[in-house]
C-alpha cells in the first residue's frame, strides 16, 4: 500500500512540474532481439559508407499479428498508470510522409546533403521522451503457455537506460498474447515506473539531456578560430560558442568532448525544459535550444549563416557558414 501511494504521489508531482512544458512522450518498439529472432531487419549506409543492420519495425507490425497485441497492452498497462503511450505503427506512417521531404533537405548554396538513419528518423518524427523496448518470448509449459520479457526505458535524447525490469508469466491458460504480457509484467511496474519518476523529475530540475554539434560546411570562408569582438574582448568563434553554452545550458551543465577548427561536439547538454521566448513561457526542444545560438550569429559583429538540423531528437547539429 505504501509503494502504491508513493507512486500515486509521483504521478501528481510530475503533471505539476511538466504541466508547464508538455507531458512525456512514451512509445513502445521491439527490441533489437525480437526482429532479429523474427527476420524484421533492415541494412543502410551510414555517413562513413558502412553498411549498417538495424530494427525494420514497419515490417515488424506489419507482419506480426502477436506483436500488435503485446504493443497495444503494454499501452493500456501504461496509461492506466499515468504514462499514455505513443502508436508505433501511427508514427511509422508519419514517418513515410517525412521521407521524401528529407530527401530534398540540402545545403541551399552547395546542395550539401546529409544523412540519418531510419531508427534516428523514427525518434524525430515519433518525438517520444521514452523509447520502452519490449523483448518477448512466449512459452508453453504443458498445455500452457506463458511470456518471458524484458523491457527497458532508453531516454530518447541521451540513448541512456532510466529503467529495465524482466521475468517470466505464471503458466496460464489465458488464450491471447496481451493477457500473457498482463500476467506477466503487472507485478514489476510498480518498481518500473518509480524509476521513470525519478527521470522525470531529475529533468525538470536539471534540465533535459542532449548532443550538440557545431559544424562547418565545407566551403565555408572561415572556421572555428577566426576572431570576434565579444564583450569587449577579440576571442576564437570556438570560445564564444562555448561562453554562450555556459550562459544557456542548465545551471551551466554540459561536456566538450571534441574541439578543432573545423567542429565542437557537446555531450551531457543539459537544456532547459521550457524558456522565455517572445514574451511567453515555451517548451524546449534541442531543435529551440541551438536556434538561440543561431541567431545570435546572425547578428553584428558575426554575421554568419547557419543551417539547423536535427539528428534524431537528443542531437541536434548546427552547420555553420551556409544555410
Amino acid at each position: 500500500m505504501n509503494r502504491l501511494i508513493y507512486i500515486c504521489i509521483g504521478l501528481i508531482v510530475s503533471a505539476s512540474l511538466f504541466g508547464q512544458a508538455r507531458k512525456p512522450i512514451l512509445m513502445v518498439v521491439p527490441s533489437d532481439a525480437w526482429c532479429q529472432r523474427n527476420n524484421c531487419m533492415t541494412t543502410f549506409t551510414d555517413e562513413t559508407g558502412a553498411r549498417q543492420a538495424i530494427p525494420d519495425y514497419r515490417k515488424a507490425v506489419g507482419q506480426s499479428e502477436e506483436l500488435r497485441l503485446v504493443i497495444s497492452e503494454m499501452a493500456t498497462i501504461m496509461a492506466d498508470r499515468g504514462f499514455p503511450l505513443k502508436d508505433l505503427e501511427q508514427s511509422l506512417k508519419s514517418l513515410q510522409q517525412e521521407d521524401a521531404e528529407l530527401s530534398l533537405i540540402q545545403s541551399k548554396t552547395s546542395g550539401s546533403t546529409i544523412l540519418e538513419s531510419p531508427s534516428d528518423k523514427l525518434k524525430r518524427v515519433a518525438k517520444a521522451d521514452i523509447v520502452l523496448d519490449l523483448d518477448f518470448n512466449v512459452k508453453t509449459q504443458g498445455p500452457k503457455r506463458y511470456i518471458s520479457f524484458n523491457l527497458r526505458a532508453n531516454d530518447a535524447y541521451s540513448n541512456k537506460t532510466i529503467s529495465s525490469v524482466s521475468g517470466d508469466g505464471k503458466p496460464s491458460a489465458a488464450i491471447t498474447t496481451g493477457v500473457l504480457l498482463e500476467e506477466a509484467v503487472l507485478n514489476y511496474m510498480d518498481a518500473f515506473n518509480a524509476a521513470l519518476m525519478t527521470h522525470f523529475n531529475d529533468m525538470a530540475q536539471n534540465g533535459r539531456e542532449v548532443k550538440i554539434n557545431i559544424l562547418l560546411w565545407q566551403n565555408a570562408p572561415f572556421d572555428l578560430e577566426e576572431e570576434f569582438d565579444y564583450g569587449g574582448e577579440t576571442l576564437p568563434l570556438g570560445n564564444i560558442i562555448d561562453f554562450w553554452m555556459d550562459d544557456h545550458c542548465q545551471q551551466g551543465r554540459y561536456s566538450r568532448i571534441n574541439g578543432s577548427e573545423s567542429e565542437i561536439r557537446y555531450e551531457q547538454v543539459r537544456i532547459p525544459l521550457f524558456m522565455q521566448i517572445a514574451g511567453k513561457e515555451r517548451a524546449v526542444d534541442s531543435r529551440r535550444f541551438i536556434s538561440n545560438l543561431s541567431s545570435m550569429l546572425k547578428k553584428e559583429p558575426f554575421n554568419i549563416t547557419s543551417k539547423i538540423y536535427e539528428r534524431g531528437l537528443g542531437e541536434t547539429w548546427l552547420i555553420i557558414g551556409e544555410q
